[in-house]
């Protein structure tokens, strides 16, 4: 796993298993948020294991299945909603990380007096490009 912080209480990591979850909770992470699709990939045929090993552990759980590139208002809006209410500091993951960082600037740009171009170096340092998503993100933010 390599987790990058995006945000204080907030960071995104790359595929997750069971086992791995073991070592998020020793990090202090006291929620998970997977944004994987059942069956996208053999390692990945739902999410029972690893929500059944988050409860083992004490680890909030919130699955929002989202296919790469294609986010709905309701995924972002759920996702926002997740940032406001999951205890912190929450770890989302996907399989390379990349739709977990998208629905978390998509989700903080439509916040009040949003920074785009601190998204867009929080995403660059963990590892992610967002310029392609720029004029979505500030249409969002109401700059567009």
């Amino acid at each position: 796993m390599q987790i990058h912080e995006l945000e204080p209480g907030f960071a995104i990591t790359d595929a997750v298993t069971p086992a791995d979850l073991d070592e998020v909770a020793r990090r202090g992470f006291r929620s998970v948020v997977c944004n994987r699709r059942p069956g996208e990939a053999e390692d990945h045929p739902d999410d029972r294991p690893l929500r059944e090993r988050a409860a083992e552990l004490g680890l909030e759980w919130r699955c929002i299945p989202v296919t790469p590139g294609d986010y709905s208002a309701a995924d972002i809006a759920a996702f926002g909603e997740a940032l406001e209410t999951l205890p912190t500091p929450i770890l989302a993951f996907c399989k390379t990380g990349k739709r977990a960082v998208h629905l978390w600037a998509h989700a903080r740009s439509q916040g009040e007096s949003c920074d785009i171009p601190a998204l867009l170096a929080a995403a660059r340092a963990a590892g992610h490009d967002l310029e392609e998503r720029r004029p979505l993100l500030e249409a969002a933010a109401g700059r567009g």
